[in-house]
């Protein structure tokens, strides 16, 4: 499952606070803050309720499943007969169960008479059902039947219901599913866990004018004996395969298949793909951004729909990684299954990792790889350098507390850690282990161990003791490292301790981590001179023939997944390698975001940041400037509690504008993807500081495109939508509400959405965020209106999380617990820095409870004092630097 946000590299500006930072300044948080973050952010986890899995006395073959949907009443009815295997002798069947009333049920054993049910017992709490039974079911095997109803919900999950607009206009609605963790057991009674393989033989009963679809081809179409506007549709049996991966879908959609992306993960996992057919469909209401179901894979239209002369280039590159993204799952997830939930993040994780090799693969004008240190390495960083982290492989007891791990840990860390494995053994090998765990396991379930082995046995080395390190305790290395120069050689010391968002590592028992590292010079910045396993607290290495004058840098590549800090000396002779590009870019992003989260954890100077950003001057690459881009936001926000809030704009302007006026506004001849990329986020990041400039320009182009005399593209709407916005009135909100409501593509609406927070004045604000609520915004992309206000100014923070506790029940009810409403809360609360908001978030939540966003909030509380510390360390000493700057400017 592809979980939602905006394009990738966008996904971490709107979603995640922070990133890294430069030479030695040991400012240590004081003790009587760390104390408070300790019992500010470390909120008691709630109690964990006794959980049982399903008892193994009675388990399906096979499940015939008939449902019709009624889309006028939004019920449906279904009938079950379902091949089961009764393994101990017992009186009762207990079932997965939610949402469902059961009418009839009955079993009958192979060659003896059907034996009905006297109660139905529902445990709503624990979503399960018990079958009662009148006399004893004999071990063997039977058929149990079941006849029920229940609703088409609106909550996106389950079975439910999605509205969508036809081209004349007419509202209309299609049936559709997301089951992913546990809820097929609101479309019918099953065994609702991800062990439980069965056969499905599938129908639906479905008006005549509109399209079925399911897992497996269309095998029969006939009438419906009592209705002759209605059909049946019949597919083929399923291969064996988890409940959580069944879908059917009934409506008008828009259709693709996946011509590129197939072949390639055939040939790198060396299986055929195992289905004779996939769909890929979009569906107007969806909670995630895709969903793996096995040959129907379903997405937001966002996520799927590309229209040539609409979709600017982010949208495009969006597409092709969740289209990767899910077509990689057909192996690694459907084929072969976690045993149970404690698995989720192998299917995310390396589904994460490898659509970047498979996007690389077909479109390598992406250079896809630098951005996924942007988009997801410095991302799951952020997230696992707090007190309140988890590790990535986490124990999951009850099915509800699987909604707190779909998090940056399971997909981005986890994708992280897959990515420095592949590099620690190498593709060849790690393809050869890939085949080995996909053959050995096919239909069958898994767990992290059994991939371990395959990759073992495939490539000799220590693959289970490396990677218990970095699945089973959170968080991750900082690597100190001095270096001296000994005759011809360079010795270099290594030591190794926990980073911490807080500053150093203060416990006792420090974690230790088994390290790949790897090590370039001067002498060539695209090669590892050594490669080392640090498996120990600190470490020697000599590199032989090093000169006095070449520079040495670890973590070639950004690949290790850990955090570097060099002495002074060393880092004094890699800045040069930042202003003459000698240095590649995905290290140039590196080297910067390691010294940004130094910064921010007290143990370096911001000051000491602002000058490292500052020989950036000559950068061209798009991914170290987004980066970049995002740490300066990060900034920004922290210093809108100040008031020298516009002397951090100034600085951005400084810095942005160089690069602004090489760029241009307009394509030049041989551009490619990335320049339209970089040209959009330069653009935003200057016309939202206030640079004259570009404001000037933003509004003549604005008016072109509202007039129709010169229609924007699609790459230039975000930053001049959000120009024209933060620098607007009331006039330029009603212009972007009317685009919104003309707008034919939902890749528009979502872009108009996702800046109407940039509006400054208070009532504006207000429109915005009771337009979040409104028909007009569909129930999944309100999330992004109510985080665009908190994210577009101090006033819209406040005035959105006032917003959210007035409407919490309504956004509560809409998200049932789901993590759109962790996301929701991140969103809108993270960017606060007083100590005491972070009392009022946590009192709020502890009355109003939100179990699935639990260790969210402790989070977000956690990140509150965080920058409520770093700003009282800091904002002085920031200050000085950006006076004493405008009063003799530096020279490029």
């Amino acid at each position: 499952m592809w979980l939602a946000a905006a394009a990738p590299s966008l996904a971490r500006r709107l979603l995640f606070l922070g990133p890294p930072p430069p030479p030695l300044l040991l400012l240590l948080l004081s003790r009587s803050s760390r104390r408070r973050l300790h019992s500010l952010g470390r909120a008691a986890m709630p109690e964990k309720r006794p959980f049982e899995r399903l008892p193994a006395d009675v388990s399906p073959i096979n499940y015939s499943l008939c449902l019709k949907p009624d889309l006028l009443d939004f019920t449906f009815e279904g009938k079950l007969e379902a091949a089961a295997q009764v393994r101990q002798a017992t009186n009762q069947i207990v079932m997965n169960c939610a949402d469902i009333d059961i009418i009839t049920a009955s079993y009958a054993p192979e060659g003896d008479e059907e034996i009905h049910a006297t109660g139905f017992n529902y445990q709503n709490e624990d979503e399960k059902v018990t079958l009662s039974f009148p006399s004893t079911l004999q071990t063997g095997t039977g058929t149990l039947k079941i006849d029920f109803v229940g609703e088409l919900n609106d909550k996106m999950k389950g079975f439910y219901r999605s509205k969508y607009t036809t081209p004349s206009g007419e509202v209309r609605y299609a049936a559709v599913t997301q089951f992913e963790a546990t809820d097929a057991r609101r479309a019918f009674p099953c065994w609702d866990e991800p062990a439980i393989k069965a056969t499905f033989d599938i129908s639906l009963v479905v008006p005549k004018d509109r399209v079925a679809l399911s897992n497996m081809n269309v095998i029969d179409r006939k009438p419906y004996p009592d209705d002759e506007n209605v059909v049946e549709v019949k597919f083929a049996r399923t291969p064996v395969m988890s409940t959580y991966l069944v879908a059917f879908v009934v409506g008008k959609f828009a259709l693709e298949v996946a011509a590129k992306t197939l072949p390639f993960y055939k040939d790198y996992f060396n299986v055929p793909y195992p289905l004779p057919k996939i769909d890929l469909i979009a569906i107007a209401d969806f909670a995630a951004g895709a969903m793996e179901n096995w040959g129907l894979v379903t997405y937001r239209e966002t996520a799927l729909l590309i229209d040539p002369k609409n979709s600017c280039s982010s949208s495009r590159q969006w597409v092709a990684l969740v289209v990767g993204h899910e077509l990689a799952h057909q192996w690694f997830g459907n084929l072969v299954t976690m045993e149970w939930w404690t698995h989720l993040w192998l299917n995310e994780g390396f589904a994460s990792w490898i659509e970047y090799l498979c996007v690389d693969h077909c479109f390598p004008e992406y250079d896809i790889w630098t951005q996924f240190v942007s988009a997801d390495y410095t991302r799951a960083q952020e997230l696992d350098a707090l007190d309140n982290s988890h590790p990535i492989e986490v124990s999951v007891g009850h099915p509800s507390e699987v909604d707190e791990i779909f998090d940056a840990i399971s997909y981005s860390k986890g994708a992280s850690v897959i990515r420095m494995l592949h590099d620690y053994i190498g593709d060849k090998d790690f393809k050869k282990g890939m085949n080995m765990y996909l053959t050995k396991f096919q239909q069958k379930n898994a767990a992290t161990e059994d991939l371990w082995e395959s990759l073992e046995n495939a490539s000799g080395k220590p693959i289970a003791a490396v990677m218990n390190t970095w699945t089973k305790q959170m968080g991750f290395p900082l690597i100190y490292v001095e270096a001296e120069q000994v005759e011809d050689d360079r010795l270099l010391r290594l030591s190794q301790r926990k980073f911490c968002a807080s500053g150093p590592y203060a416990g006792e028992d420090c974690p230790q981590w088994m390290v790949p590292i790897t090590i370039s010079t001067s002498e060539d910045p695209n090669h590892a001179k050594l490669k080392i396993l640090m498996d120990k607290p600190e470490m020697n290495v000599v590199l032989k023939n090093v000169k006095p004058d070449q520079w040495v840098k670890l973590n070639l590549g950004t690949v290790g997944f850990y955090r570097t800090q060099y002495s002074s000396a060393m880092l004094e002779s890699l800045l040069p390698g930042i202003r003459d590009l000698s240095l590649p870019p995905v290290d140039r992003l590196g080297l910067q975001n390691d010294l940004f989260s130094l910064a921010r954890a007290g143990i370096i100077s911001t000051v000491e940041v602002l000058k490292v950003m500052e020989a950036f001057v000559n950068e061209p690459n798009y991914t170290v400037w987004s980066d970049l881009s995002c740490n300066l936001g990060i900034l920004s926000t922290l210093l809108s509690h100040t008031d020298f809030y516009e002397e951090i704009q100034e600085f951005v302007k400084d810095v942005f504008s160089p690069i602004g006026e090489r760029l241009g506004w307009d394509p030049k001849p041989g551009e490619g993807h990335l320049d339209a990329l970089l040209r959009g986020l330069v653009l935003g990041k200057l016309g939202k500081a206030g640079h004259k400039a570009t404001l000037e320009e933003a509004r003549r182009r604005f008016k072109d495109h509202v007039e129709g005399k010169q229609i924007l593209s699609a790459d230039l709407r975000s930053p001049v939508y959000l120009t024209v916005l933060k620098h607007g009135d009331g006039t330029t909100l009603d212009i972007m509400l009317k685009l919104h409501k003309q707008a034919d593509m939902q890749e528009e609406k979502n872009r108009i959405e996702r800046v109407l927070g940039a509006t400054l004045s208070p009532e504006l604000i207000q429109k915005v965020l009771t337009f979040a609520l409104s028909e007009e915004v569909r129930p999944q992309d309100t999330v992004s209106v109510i985080g665009g206000v908190a994210g577009g100014s101090k006033h819209g923070r406040k005035a959105a999380w006032k917003f959210i506790k007035d409407n919490w029940e309504e956004l509560y009810n809409r998200y049932q617990g789901g993590f759109l409403i962790s996301r929701l809360i991140k969103l809108s609360v993270e960017g606060f820095a007083v100590d005491k908001m972070a009392g009022e978030v946590k009192a709020f939540f502890e009355s109003h409870p939100a179990p699935s966003a639990e260790r969210t909030i402790q989070q977000c509380c956690e990140n509150i004092l965080l920058n409520a510390a770093w700003l009282k360390r800091d904002a002085e000493s920031i200050h000085q630097y950006l006076l004493q700057r405008k009063a003799s400017p530096p020279t490029a």
